[in-house]
């Protein structure tokens, strides 16, 4: 009995020591891969926690919608500009002359089971998609997030932002209904005023003169393929130097420069970020679901002497179109040759401005000759020139946003078109302007405001009465946390080319650029762009007595 005993003891000693078959595979992975230690350094990684962080996984989850739906569309939309008769489900339309592309896309309307919906989450999608670009390259400008070592990452977005903008365009042309058709017109329009080459490159892209028979058939593989390949691998280098930088945080009690406050990837990052693309998704859904949007069927299909009543471009393309439609028809005639500057001016200026808020990382950090790691935020109001330029390109969008839409803003609000659009020629210069300067006085009393707090506490409301017959109103202290988030931002002297003339009596020259560099400086970050935070002299002589 003991020899049994012991035999049963032995075998299942055995059973427990010899690893399962998962474990194997795992094994065997780790020895091939080297999974393990990756897995150990990574998955336990601490990432900072605030809501508008959600911004940048908005527009991820809408990426990833994109693309599902995308290619379920695509196993039904024939990219052909063959001419058939429709004879379908949508009546008011049979016997029409029209494109295999526009009767296609009626199809997936009307006949094929959920098309219209996975039609209309595509599109409500994208717009979401370059919206939360748009809204969370706003809070990383705000916030200084795009310094070192975080600059190939802003260049990264900023291009994932552009080819998001033309994938739309292209995406938005497929359709081969009267409203796209007209968006590609208008596109045409702009390349052919491209000075001497205009013309071949208006060619090379439709195939002959417009609207040939090749667009369709030429922009679907770039919309399906080339531009979302592209986009698919910079999402993905962009994950990966947010994974290896990690999130900046903003300023708080325990955070600096070396130490990380939130939660570990694994399981309380995953699990929350698995919750939310559930969330975005299902809200893209209801909205495709209840929100109409591109009926292309009320529009007909493309002819070129048609043009749609209040045609209007997705909100993105509303820059260049509004541009376009409040630029004086300036043109130049010289030897033969017409030099179209009222489309070409403006067509110019929409890349040159975004291109602009791309190269200010690079900008800023020349004129602060600033070469350290940032992984603390600014807060926008410390920075009220910088704060201000990313108010007033907001404003200059949003008036040219209204220039896009002159005619809807005159027949809804009763309004002569003449009138918005010199409206929109003056407001271009003007708002913002406008914008800048009241932005940067915001942000100074803010900082006043952050002062007197840091000095004399919080107002709290209660009025007590001294016994002279006084009445003061009491402050509540500060604690050192609330200080610290107050008082932590830097304020560095700007840079100056310094003395021309030494000890010596000699003279030195400066660079154009030392001297550019230092007028910049001064503007961008001088005692006329800030308000001298508290001493700790200043906060100690403040209440060490009693200040009431």
């Amino acid at each position: 009995m003991d020899g049994a005993r012991s035999g049963n003891e032995g075998a299942e000693a055995e059973r427990v020591t010899s690893p399962g078959r998962g474990e194997k595979i795992a094994d065997w992975a780790d020895g091939r891969l080297g999974i393990y230690a990756v897995a150990k350094a990574n998955m336990r990684k601490v990432f900072p926690d605030h809501w508008s962080f959600m911004l940048g996984e908005v527009s991820l989850y809408s990426f990833l919608v994109l693309i599902l739906t995308g290619v379920y569309l695509t196993l039904f939309f024939d990219p052909s500009t063959r001419e058939v008769v429709y004879n379908g489900s949508y009546e008011p339309l049979n016997g029409v002359l029209m494109t295999r592309a526009y009767e296609s896309t009626l199809d997936i309307s009307f006949d094929v089971r959920g098309g219209l919906l996975m039609r209309q989450i595509h599109h409500w999608a994208a717009l979401v998609f370059i919206t939360g670009m748009m809204v969370h390259m706003m809070r990383v400008f705000f916030t200084g997030a795009f310094r070192k070592p975080r600059e190939l990452n802003w260049v990264f977005g900023w291009t994932l932002l552009m080819l998001g903008i033309i994938t739309g365009l292209t995406g938005y042309s497929l359709p081969d209904d009267l409203l796209s058709g007209t968006g590609l017109r208008f596109a045409h329009g702009a390349i052919l005023s491209i000075p001497i080459v205009g013309t071949y490159v208006a060619f090379f892209l439709f195939g002959g003169e417009f609207p040939g028979e090749d667009f369709i058939a030429r922009l679907y593989p770039i919309h399906i393929l080339l531009l979302p390949g592209i986009m698919l691998g910079l999402v993905a280098a962009h994950l990966i130097l947010v994974f290896y930088h990690k999130h900046t945080q903003y300023p708080g009690p325990g955070r600096d420069q070396k130490t990380v406050v939130g939660m570990p990837f694994l399981p309380v990052y995953t699990a929350k970020a698995g919750g939310f693309f559930f969330l975005v998704f299902g809200v893209l859904a209801v909205m495709g679901g209840i929100a109409s949007i591109n009926p292309v069927w009320a529009f007909g299909p493309y002819r070129p002497d048609l043009v749609t009543t209040g045609a209007q471009p997705d909100w993105y393309l509303g820059f260049s179109e509004g541009l376009i439609r409040v630029m004086p028809g300036w043109e130049i005639n010289a030897w033969g040759h017409t030099l179209e500057l009222g489309v070409f001016i403006p067509f110019s200026l929409f890349p040159l401005i975004l291109l602009a808020i791309g190269l200010y990382p690079f900008l800023e950090a020349w004129v602060t000759g600033d070469r350290r790691e940032h992984h603390i935020l600014d807060r926008p109001r410390n920075m009220p020139v910088r704060t201000g330029l990313g108010a007033a390109w907001l404003s200059l969008y949003a008036v040219l946003l209204i220039g896009g839409g002159n005619d809807i803003v005159a027949t809804h609000l009763h309004l002569s078109i003449n009138v918005i659009t010199w409206f929109v020629r003056i407001a271009v210069f003007v708002v913002p302007v406008v914008t800048f300067s009241v932005t940067k006085r915001v942000c100074l009393g803010l900082q006043r405001r952050d002062r007197a707090k840091v000095l004399h506490g919080r107002e709290t409301g209660t009025i007590k009465r001294l016994p002279q017959g006084e009445y003061i109103e009491i402050h509540e202290p500060l604690t050192q946390g609330q200080l610290f988030t107050l008082t932590q931002h830097e304020q560095h002297p700007p840079y100056e080319v310094g003395p021309l003339v030494d000890a010596n009596g000699v003279r030195r020259r400066a660079a154009p650029s030392q001297r550019v560099r230092a007028r910049l400086a001064r503007a961008m970050f001088g005692p006329r762009t800030r308000i001298t935070k508290p001493t700790v002299e200043e906060y100690r002589e403040v209440t060490s007595g009693d200040h009431h």
